[in-house]
């Protein structure tokens, strides 16, 4: 993949909706790459999609209708549903039925939700607690008798008379929507689909059509406060959005694009906007480059590699260790415990939009968690902003070009970033102007340090073990600021790192992944082997009939389907699980004792590259809690750039002069470079700053920045 400009027919779009930022990588069919950037349109996503889209086709001398018409696929990630979500604009007059004596779960969850997504400083001290605001009001919840036990087994029968007063009730309250959740129903959906069948008479009864959503069939695994609340979000916020995301499939389908239009899921494939369920890609955003960090992995033989994104909003983290990226689920999205499953994503509300203060009580300064977004900052007059932000600090410190910034689409006004920020920040400080800015930059890149140490360090790694990955706008202006307190092997910056989670998004296969809770035992003395056999047997086939379903929806052969199963298990007792995939080759359609041993030696093998010092537990047996099917199907994927390499000394026509940036307490004379006109080879010395249209580089005095023939910078201090 190159960025080279003669005849191109885009071949491959993905873009990443940020809550600031609108970003597009789009590969053409000699596998060269664009990369195009645009302020994001909540109102219509669709609007700063086509925008990032032409912005792209510019540096071919293209254009969107003709560059349409040639894609062959479209992938789509984005905050929207999230944002949605934090902002508490979803779609309201939702419906619960539930078991009579859990109406009140949902608005008190479990214990931990009280913590969850809460200061890290918060939650040790425990000096904070609160509960989130329920989307649901007690009001539209009902509860109705019976149960199921955890094997599956009705032990008191649903009381259908109860369930017909509870529909009659919120269809006088007008919901929209009905969701279903009752105890153990991922061992039996029974109960719950008869609710439904009764709902069902009863609107009909009454001439009305309301969906009624079964928390069994959009996932069927254990935990039922995060079950219903995964279906609760799939209709407050989820939802709302597949509207968006049939107008960006639209805007593409009337200028002339035939591809087919996929979104990214937080397990790592893309899935059809027309998916039943849709609540996985709700975390699509900032988990598109962490897909992107391993195909780079893959490719340059990396076992090592930390993943870090600087957004407009947040720094998110992600560890990828010997080859592979942890699944989670025990996340939490806004407080609310969800059963999704999502690739393991650490996230601090510390990005270049955040907001900077100085508290009156303390005379201390603050940076975030709330931020501007795509409004930037103040620098930015067309914002209407009155609170400085990182970006008005970096501005004001000569890092970035006013006139060139996002490729000029918002010209910075210096004047009034220093106007502001003297007088809502340096002042009351009583601290010179600059200083105070690079103040700013040093708390927000100590918060960004601290995250990685804690990350790394906290599992028990090394950051001398690892390679790190800078991308997002603003990964690559503070990269040098937030790995100097941590030595990393080397520090990678791809020269399209603003649009690498687009680019992960075009990494990402599409796939359908289905998950389904068990709770099977298998013998220390493996007695009951075959019956374990059996049983899974029976489950990877009813999932791989809905993967096969679902591709066969799409257009998409069956056939052509690879089928990847897997297991979560741990030895009996333990607390925590791991997922193991199903050896290659053991899986034909049916397992036996001898393919079941085989899984088990590849859970041995995975508790011991997991958990290093820990004790085995052979004796104990084991359990499995979860089985797991992914459906794959054949997609067209990137390839790094493979160029030749040249002199160190960058190119004449590469120059952009110089321009004084302020650094450890002192200003320096930078050279400024056009990151397009580098070449493979050439070598950056600091002080300097990397300009492209959609990201700036530092390379503050004493670093050093050499180009390879990937196009990607490596980023080390000069005497390393």
């Amino acid at each position: 993949m190159s960025s080279k400009r003669a005849g191109h027919d885009p071949e491959l779009l993905a873009l990443d909706t940020g809550g600031t930022m609108t970003d597009a990588f789009v590969v053409d069919r000699q596998a060269n790459y664009t990369v195009g950037k645009a302020q994001t349109t909540p109102e219509d996503e669709s609007e700063g999609v086509i925008g990032s889209f032409g912005d792209a086709l510019e540096r071919w001398d293209a254009g969107v209708d003709t560059g349409s018409e040639s894609l062959a696929g479209i992938v789509y990630s984005g905050t929207a549903m999230l944002n949605r979500l934090l902002e508490r604009e979803g779609h309201g007059d939702i419906g619960v039925i539930t078991n009579r004596g859990f109406e009140d779960s949902h608005r008190m969850g479990r214990g931990i939700q009280s913590w969850a997504d809460l200061s890290y400083a918060g939650r040790l001290h425990a000096r904070e607690h609160e509960h989130p605001e329920p989307i649901v009001p007690r009001e539209n919840i009902r509860g109705v008798r019976g149960r199921t036990n955890m094997q599956g087994i009705d032990v008191i029968g649903l009381y259908e008379e109860e369930v017909r007063e509870a529909v009659h009730d919120l269809l006088d309250q007008d919901v929209r929507v009905i969701c279903v959740c009752l105890i153990y129903s991922y061992a039996n959906p029974s109960q719950e689909t008869r609710v439904r069948e009764i709902a069902t008479e009863v609107m009909e009864e009454r001439g009305v059509d309301v969906p009624v959503w079964l928390s069994a069939e959009q996932n069927p695994v254990k935990g039922e406060t995060p079950r219903l609340n995964t279906l609760v979000l799939e209709a407050y916020a989820v939802e709302p959005s597949r509207e968006q995301l049939y107008g960006i499939r639209d805007a593409f389908e009337d200028r002339g694009a035939e591809a087919p239009f996929r979104v990214l899921s937080s397990s790592g494939g893309t899935v059809s906007p027309d998916h039943d369920w849709l609540a996985e890609t709700m975390l699509s955003g900032p988990i598109g480059g962490v897909f992107g960090a391993e195909y780079l992995a893959e490719e340059l033989g990396l076992s090592n590699l930390v993943c870090s994104d600087v957004g407009g909003t947040s720094f998110d983290v992600s560890l990828i260790t010997e080859g592979h990226y942890p699944t989670r689920w025990d996340q939490s999205l806004a407080q609310f415990l969800v059963n999704i499953p999502m690739t393991a994503l650490d996230s601090i509300g510390s990005g270049t939009g955040s907001y900077v203060r100085v508290d009156p009580a303390s005379d201390r300064l603050e940076v975030g968690p709330d931020s501007a977004g795509y409004l930037v900052g103040v620098a930015n007059e067309e914002s209407g902003l009155e609170t400085p932000t990182v970006t008005d600090c970096t501005a004001v410190l000569g890092y970035l070009n006013p006139d060139r910034f996002l490729g000029g689409d918002i010209p910075l006004d210096l004047d009034r970033a220093e106007a502001v920020l003297e007088e809502q920040v340096a002042g009351p400080l009583g601290e010179d102007l600059h200083e105070t800015a690079r103040g700013v930059l040093d708390v927000v890149e100590r918060d960004m340090a601290n995250e990685l140490r804690s990350m790394v360090l906290g599992l028990g790694y090394s950051p001398e073990n690892y390679h790190l990955v800078s991308y997002g706008g603003g990964g690559p202006l503070h990269a040098a600021g937030y790995t100097a307190p941590l030595d990393f092997k080397d520090v990678l910056v791809p020269d399209w790192a603003a649009a690498f989670s687009a680019f992960g998004c075009a990494c990402a296969d599409d796939a359908y992944r289905y998950d389904r809770s068990l709770d099977v035992i298998l013998q220390p003395d493996r007695s009951n082997a075959s019956e374990v056999a059996d049983r899974l047997t029976e489950v990877f086939r009813g999932l791989r009939e809905q993967a096969a379903d679902a591709f066969e929806r799409d257009g998409i052969d069956p056939a052509e389907m690879e089928f990847r199963p897997a297991i979560r298990a741990q030895y009996t007792g333990m607390l925590d699980d791991l997922e193991v995939r199903v050896p290659e080759g053991v899986w034909d359609g049916e397992l036996d004792v001898e393919d079941l041993e085989a899984i088990i030696e590849k859970f041995e093998e995975e508790f011991g590259r997991v958990f290093k010092r820990a004790a085995r537990s052979k004796e104990n047996g084991y359990q499995v809690t979860m089985a797991v099917g992914t459906g794959v199907a054949p997609s067209p994927k990137p390839s790094l750039p493979q160029e030749e390499t040249g002199r160190a000394t960058p190119p004449e026509d590469a120059s952009r002069g110089e321009r004084p940036i302020y650094w450890a307490g002192d200003w320096h004379d930078a050279a400024l470079w056009d990151m397009e006109a580098l070449v493979p080879g050439n070598r950056v010395d600091g002080p300097a700053v990397v300009e492209a249209p959609a990201t700036t580089m530092l390379v503050p005095p004493g670093y050093t920045a050499p180009l390879d023939e990937h196009r990607i910078y490596h980023l080390q201090e000069a005497d390393r």
